[in-house]
């Protein structure tokens, strides 16, 4: 259960954060009938748990295979899961109502697929963060920490796309900028946490 929400945890974590994924799903929301705000979000989470599948059995598994690319992957990937919190920490996100969300849904697949998969940032974070992590996991605790993760995309789209859209109105800038802060600060905590892994495999 602990491997569960850590995974639960540091999902949310990192998929909360406004980006691309999030103002797609949040601009539909605030937009569209309620079918097509649960098809995008049951869409966007599709394409966000298959990447993160990748990065973690991925750069996971590669690391596994070499203790010296596992301590290098755990300082590097430990020092951008800190810079990302602090970034989110920083940051000063606002509502951004110019995305075009009212299109046919072969695009609105399309798009999510670019958003997630074709977007580098996206896949040197998800590597870096995700990958780091199962190099931490206790033997055979893979799937617990995965199902945590799935677990996180699920309930973080469908939640955001439920409460947007009952309370559109009260959805502002301050409420991005609490989330920023809630994400960036659990982030953090589990940079460090990487971090103590690569200097205990050090020492």
């Amino acid at each position: 259960m602990d491997i569960y929400l850590q995974g639960l945890t540091m999902g949310l974590a990192y998929v909360a954060p406004i980006g691309l994924q999030n103002l797609f799903v949040i601009n539909t929301a605030l937009t569209q009938p309620k079918l097509r705000v649960y098809m995008t979000a049951l869409i966007v989470i599709f394409f966000d748990v298959t990447l993160g599948l990748a990065c973690f059995f991925g750069v996971g598994a590669i690391m596994q295979a070499s203790p010296y690319l596992e301590m290098a992957v755990l300082a590097i990937g430990s020092a951008i899961v800190i810079w990302i919190g602090i970034g989110l920490l920083r940051a000063k996100d606002t509502m951004d109502t110019s995305t075009k969300v009212d299109i046919p849904i072969l695009k609105v697949i399309t798009t999510a697929c670019v958003v997630t998969w074709f977007n580098p940032q996206a896949l040197i974070d998800g590597s870096m963060m995700l990958g780091a992590f199962k190099a931490t996991l206790p033997p055979g605790t893979d799937l617990f920490f995965v199902a945590g993760f799935a677990s996180a995309s699920v309930l973080w789209f469908t939640g955001i796309s439920t409460i947007i859209s009952l309370f559109s109105a009260k959805f502002t800038d301050k409420t991005l900028r609490v989330i920023n802060v809630i994400c960036g600060a659990v982030i953090v905590f589990y940079g460090f946490k990487l971090l103590w892994s690569f200097i205990q495999m050090v020492i």
